[in-house]
């Protein structure tokens, strides 16, 4: 029998409460096809004690922070105050709790202070809150910080700008251990947006008018052609828009440039196509708009490390 995936998440004093009951809501809430849970949740602090949270209550979780030592997954959410975000150091306690963990390590927010002190972003890509973005990298001059996107995944570490990125960061999580059907059927569940790219800016400039004036019908229009060698030409004549125009409008709207968004897009339908059917990877290229199963290959390893066959083995089985 399949054993859940083990989640622990590291509540420290001013926590963001948002960003505290994210992993339960999508990753606590993800079920295989038989309705099996696949994650287990469960939220802790250092000592097992109270702690206050960003909202101004208390929570006492049930668990102190040895259960990071047989946890799969170690999640941080954000926290307003504390040596991290103040100093870029860790308590003493908190530093002995982190030390040594080998899970899989994810802040969301402002969490990222947190694993920086503990060294783990050290020379590595990573992201929070743009609004934080100048202290931390005054604090941690070695990380790579990009503060222009939603989420980071670089493998064992995980890092989310703030709030909503969250939630695109769990889905995220979701998706990548047990695929899109899963992490679809939680965002239904949830009532959010199934897939947002890591990359997609963290500012989006504007929304289209109330006349519908903007890209929208447009990318509407692009997503029922998706096979079609669509080319910037062609997405900026539908929109009735010079090509400046047109590109200019889309990044305001979309936070991606058009070339971007619809090779997200592509990439999208080819995973699903992949873990759904059995079409060969040639005809999944095609369906997906790519062309090539090279086209294909590059673009996906790109976005999940992985080739098409492989990819395909991880989520439906050899």
């Amino acid at each position: 029998m399949r054993t859940r995936h083990e989640v622990a998440v590291l509540a420290l004093p001013t926590v963001v409460a948002f960003e505290l009951g994210l992993p339960h809501k999508l990753m606590g809430t993800a079920v295989d096809d038989d309705g099996r849970a696949l994650y287990r949740v469960r939220v802790a602090t250092v000592d097992g004690g109270p702690v206050r949270t960003s909202a101004g209550y208390q929570v006492l979780p049930e668990h102190d922070a040895s259960i990071l030592r047989t946890a799969d997954t170690v999640i941080i959410p954000g926290i307003l105050g504390g040596p991290p975000r103040e100093e870029g150091v860790l308590s003493p306690d908190l530093a002995a709790a982190l030390d040594g963990l080998s899970a899989r390590m994810v802040s969301i927010c402002t969490g990222a202070f947190v694993l920086a002190a503990a060294g783990l972003l050290q020379g590595r890509p990573a992201t929070t809150h743009w609004m934080h973005a100048e202290a931390f990298r005054t604090l941690f001059p070695d990380v790579k910080l990009d503060a222009d996107v939603l989420y980071v995944d670089d493998g064992d570490v995980l890092t989310s700008a703030g709030n909503a990125a969250g939630i695109d960061l769990c889905l995220h999580i979701v998706r990548r251990d047990h695929g899109s059907s899963v992490a679809n059927r939680v965002a239904r569940r949830t009532v959010v947006a199934p897939w947002r790219e890591g990359g997609q800016s963290q500012f989006i400039e504007s929304t289209p008018d109330a006349e519908g004036s903007g890209t929208a019908p447009t990318r509407a229009w692009a997503l029922e052609r998706i096979a079609e060698p669509l080319t910037l030409d062609d997405l900026a004549t539908h929109a009735a828009m010079s090509v400046r125009t047109f590109t200019r409008r889309f990044r305001a709207e979309t936070g991606l440039s058009p070339a971007r968004w619809l090779a997200s897009q592509r990439v999208a339908v080819a995973r699903r196509l992949l873990e759904t059917t059995d079409l060969p990877v040639e005809r999944v290229a095609a369906e997906a708009g790519f062309g090539t199963t090279a086209s294909l290959r590059q673009h996906l390893h790109a976005v999940i490390g992985v080739a098409p066959l492989a990819y395909r083995r991880i989520y439906r089985g050899a």
